[in-house]
Formats: C-alpha cells, sequence, structure tokens
C-alpha cells in the first residue's frame, strides 16, 4: 500500500502579518548548537519510529488556496534578528534536516499533485475569478502539449536563450543550455501540462551555470505572500552576484529583507531553473480582475517565463528517467552543485525554491540562439511569433 498526504484547509489573512513578520526569528533568541542538535535528534527519532509507514509514502496532494490581502512589511527597529553566526546555523540546520528526511523517504515511490483556489477575501468579484480559475484548470493538455512542443523543438537547437525586458524592464540575462549527444532521442526542456501541476502551461529545463550571465528584472513581485519592488538580481556564472530592491530607504534593508527571505539566508543560490510560461488565458483573467498580487505562484509560474533561485526542479530525482510525451528522453535535470550528492552531500542542495515571473507586458524578447550564430524568436514584445503557437496569443488581444 502506498499512502498520500493530502494537505488542505480554510486559509485566511492573519489579524496583523505585520506582528508575523516582526517576530519570524524569534527562534534567535534560543538557537545555538546544542539546540539545533537537539531539534535534529528528535526527528531523526520521529523518522526512525515510522519508517515503514514513511517507506510507503506516496507524496503529497496539495490544495492552496490564494487571494488574501497582500502584505507589504515594514522593517521595525526593535524587531529580534538573527546573528550572522545564527543565520550559518539556520542554513545547516535545514540542510541536515532534508538528508534525516532523504534517508527514510523511498523517492522512487514520490510524486505530488498540487491544485488552486480562490478565496472570499479575493474580493466582490469572488464568484466569477473562482469560475474562471476552474476553467483555467481544467484546460485541454492535449492542445498545449501540441503548442508546447513547437517552442521546444526551438529551444533544442539553442546553445543559450537570450531574454530581455522592456517597457523599463532591464532584464538582459542568457541562460545556457544543456547539449543533447543524440537530438533524437533527447531534450532539455520538459513539456509540462496539468497532469501533476496544475493548471497547464509551461516548458521548463535546468541551466547549465556555467556561462549563464546577466540580469534579471521586474518592476513588482509578490513572492511568498511578500511584495518586492524593483527586484533585480544578477548572475554570474549561474551564481547570485548581486541583488537590490527598493522596498525600503536604505540599501541595507533591502539587501537583509530578499537574503533573509529569498535568499534563505544563503549567501548565494544558483538558478534552478528556466521556464517560460504559455498560459496566456490564466495571465488575461489576473489583468481582467486585476490580481496580479493575489495570484499564487502555482498560478503566476505560468504567466510569463520564470526563473527560479534555488534547487532544480528535479531536487534529489536526478536519477528518475523522464520523457516528453513525444517519447524524448529529458537530460537536463543536474547541475554542478547537485552533481555533489554521492560526495559532499551538506553542499548538493540548498532546500530552496522560489520563482520569479516577468509578466508578459515587460518582456522584450525570448529567442533560442544556436552555436552557429542563428537567433530564433520565441515571445517578440509579449507575443509568441513562432508558428504553431499562434493561438496563445489569442487571450492577450486587446492587452498587449
Amino acid at each position: 500500500m502506498i499512502y498520500t498526504q493530502i494537505k488542505a484547509g480554510v486559509t485566511v489573512t492573519g489579524p496583523n502579518p505585520q506582528f508575523d513578520f516582526d517576530h519570524k526569528e524569534d527562534i534567535s533568541l534560543i538557537m545555538d548548537k546544542a539546540f539545533n542538535g537537539s531539534r535534529l535528534e528528535s526527528i531523526e527519532n520521529v523518522m526512525e519510529k515510522y519508517k515503514d509507514d514513511i517507506k510507503r509514502m506516496g507524496g503529497p496532494i496539495y490544495i492552496e488556496v490564494f487571494g488574501e490581502e497582500p502584505f507589504d512589511p515594514e522593517i521595525k527597529e526593535h524587531a529580534v534578528k538573527m546573528t550572522d553566526e545564527q543565520q550559518k546555523m539556520s542554513v545547516e540546520f535545514r540542510v541536515n534536516n532534508m538528508m534525516i528526511s532523504q534517508k527514510y523517504l523511498n523517492r522512487a515511490n514520490l510524486s505530488f499533485t498540487i491544485i488552486s483556489f480562490p478565496v472570499p477575501e479575493i474580493g466582490s468579484d469572488f464568484e466569477d475569478i473562482f469560475s474562471d480559475v476552474v476553467k483555467i484548470n481544467t484546460m485541454d493538455n492535449e492542445e498545449y502539449k501540441r503548442i508546447q512542443q513547437f517552442i521546444i523543438d526551438v529551444l533544442d537547437k539553442g546553445d543559450y536563450v537570450h531574454i530581455l525586458g522592456k517597457n523599463g524592464n532591464k532584464t538582459d540575462i542568457k541562460v545556457r543550455l544543456y547539449k543533447t549527444e543524440d537530438p533524437q532521442k533527447e531534450t532539455k526542456f520538459e513539456n509540462c501540462v496539468a497532469d501533476v501541476n496544475i493548471p497547464v502551461g509551461e516548458v521548463f529545463t535546468t541551466p547549465v551555470l556555467d556561462g549563464t550571465n546577466g540580469v534579471l528584472n521586474v518592476s513588482r513581485v509578490y513572492l511568498e505572500g511578500l511584495f518586492y519592488k524593483d527586484l533585480t538580481i544578477t548572475f554570474e556564472d549561474g551564481m547570485i552576484k548581486d541583488y537590490s530592491c527598493s522596498n525600503f530607504d536604505t540599501e541595507e534593508e533591502n539587501r537583509k529583507y530578499i537574503k533573509d527571505n529569498i535568499l534563505m539566508k544563503h549567501d548565494t543560490l544558483p538558478l534552478g531553473e528556466f521556464a517560460i510560461g504559455t498560459n496566456t488565458t490564466a495571465y488575461a483573467m489576473a489583468r481582467k480582475y486585476d490580481i496580479f498580487d493575489r495570484l499564487t505562484i502555482l498560478i503566476a509560474e505560468k504567466t510569463g517565463p520564470h526563473f527560479a533561485v534555488g534547487d532544480t526542479c528535479y531536487s534529489r530525482s536526478e536519477e528518475n528517467r523522464m520523457y516528453n510525451p513525444d517519447g524524448k528522453e529529458i537530460i537536463a535535470k543536474e547541475n554542478k552543485w547537485s552533481l555533489l550528492r554521492d560526495t559532499e552531500p551538506e553542499k548538493a542542495y540548498f532546500n530552496c525554491h522560489t520563482d520569479i515571473t516577468i509578466p508578459y507586458e515587460e518582456l522584450g524578447e525570448i529567442a533560442s540562439c544556436t552555436d552557429s550564430g542563428e537567433r530564433i524568436s520565441i515571445i517578440k514584445d509579449g507575443r509568441f511569433c513562432l508558428e504553431g503557437t499562434e493561438v496563445l496569443n489569442e487571450p492577450l488581444e486587446g492587452i498587449i
């Protein structure tokens, strides 16, 4: 018997999110190496006690909700903060905690499925939004599978993908791609429909870190419920070299905000994923109701190109062989960090994965660039321009 964990429930915004933000590091009042050691020992004892059940775990079913009032935090002078040493201990704890879990989980049995719905807090249009989200969650897999294959066929020709912003967006980044040994049998991008990750609508890959360079910028974005204004991240050989935003008065406050909540207290993170979201219907819905700031990342990541900092989408499942609907094997699952999992497991994973989406209206171009110098545009001025993808522009009429 394989067990599945179902996570669902009614969620509303807390009465004082600023209070929760102010006190999110209160554990630093008691955190030291002995405390973290005791926590890890307790976790391992529980895992050992239930190891037979854990081995039969099939993975979670998530039913998420979204639409809560957005939260733009203030930095309070008297809020408790971790010391630099405690930040390192916090990172080490997450790494060791995950390593304990990996010892007991049977990754070959694990999968997941995830779907989301709005809550009434989203506003007076709740019923109409709910109805539209149901439609988005039940879109035609077969149609998207066919359309996305046109995009993948062009991406598979590329040595790198060049992404450029427009309308004030400063994005200018080249994402290096894996090389296929046998293009007839191998592919670089996953054709992601709605079998587990609902709604439909993205193609994604694991970038090659060396040679991935440039700037990622987005004017406004909510990540994990927190607002970022003019978020800018610079990558050098696939690793975060610099970062900034314009939320607060000082550079120090802005950098701490990003390090705590996007870098998860790491000094740097790799670019773990590059994806092109194709669900223009979801994008049009968000524009119609002006709810971009309320969308769950599950939907938002399908409404434009997105970049995930942290681990890859195949984290801890790299040995599992994956195939697209056309029968080609997906080869882009590793980076130079995950390759350390057998020799230096404490360095292999960062235990975080945060998607950052550029909206279509801030997108100048996405182009697949080949070794021979050919440049093939996939999106130009916010609209899909490959033959076979024209239908994706229909929801954008009158918007972009």
